[in-house]
């Protein structure tokens, strides 16, 4: 058996194993997106919990099988039940995920996410390649919450910005979700980059924030580095599947669906995730 082989037969195993035992996701997430991650993570078998409340969710980060945070319309309330959440997983070595939404266009963001990440420890840190230069200290180009043009990975500027991950995943000993045309995830000794994806995806609000829903609730499964790529590989097949449609409101229904109904066989017949 190839290594090829081995890492699907057991991103095939992290799905079924979600499907089967049903994990207690929470995620703490913006308005915006929140239907819409809760239904992601539905359609893959997790049960989500969204509770953002600052008196309660330790209790609830203590009972679920996984934690999510997004930066996200951030919030007064919202920065203090993420950083209480994150502290309760790391504490009880429950898996969490954090999604950098924005840190590089606004300092509340970024200083707080630096914040996050010393006192929290989280298992996965993932954002587009702007926000994954801001949070290293490195210029960025950053667009709003997107990746600016000239932070796309190109040929000229692959070695460097495959180096810039994998240096924050030394550093942090967090799994790097590095997202873009060409996803990077890498826990700096092993790096691979999905290939996956459609241009639609980056036109409908929240499909970002649902790529964390997908992470959180695949690390519950304790294999950090597997579930990140099974989330981003789904995704993005997913939106391949969804590509078909005349309009990005047709496109976002049908991107759930697929996330319901994919088969193993689609997934390794459509997979295109590849070892560095």
């Amino acid at each position: 058996m190839t290594n090829q082989q081995t890492l699907i037969n057991n991103l095939l195993q992290i799905k079924r194993n979600v499907k089967i035992k049903k994990p207690l996701i929470h995620y703490i997430t913006n308005p915006i997106s929140i239907n819409d991650c809760a239904n992601s993570m539905l359609a893959i078998g997790a049960k989500p919990i969204m509770a953002e409340h600052p008196l309660e969710v330790s209790e609830i980060t203590s009972a679920s099988n996984a934690l999510g945070v997004n930066l996200g319309n951030i919030t007064d309330v919202r920065m203090k039940s993420m950083l209480i959440s994150g502290k309760t997983a790391f504490k009880e070595r429950i898996p969490q995920v954090i999604d950098l939404v924005g840190v590089g266009c606004s300092k509340l963001r970024f200083n707080y996410a630096k914040k996050f990440i010393s006192q929290c420890h989280p298992d996965v840190i993932k954002g587009n390649l702007s926000e994954i230069r801001a949070i290293c200290g490195i210029e960025s180009n950053a667009k709003g919450i997107d990746a600016g043009e000239c932070d796309r990975i190109t040929d000229d500027n692959f070695d460097e910005n495959i180096e810039i991950v994998k240096k924050l995943s030394l550093r942090t000993n967090s799994v790097i979700a590095a997202t873009g045309a060409v996803d990077v995830i890498t826990n700096s000794s092993k790096t691979y980059l999905i290939k996956n994806g459609c241009k639609m995806l980056s036109m409908v609000t929240g499909t970002g924030c649902m790529v964390t829903a997908l992470i959180a609730s695949y690390i519950s499964s304790l294999d950090i580095f597997g579930g990140t790529i099974l989330a981003v590989s789904l995704m993005g097949i997913c939106g391949e599947l969804s590509h078909h449609v005349t309009g990005i409101g047709s496109f976002r229904t049908d991107l759930i669906d697929n996330l319901f109904t994919i088969s193993d066989n689609t997934i390794i017949n459509k997979i295109k995730c590849e070892l560095k």
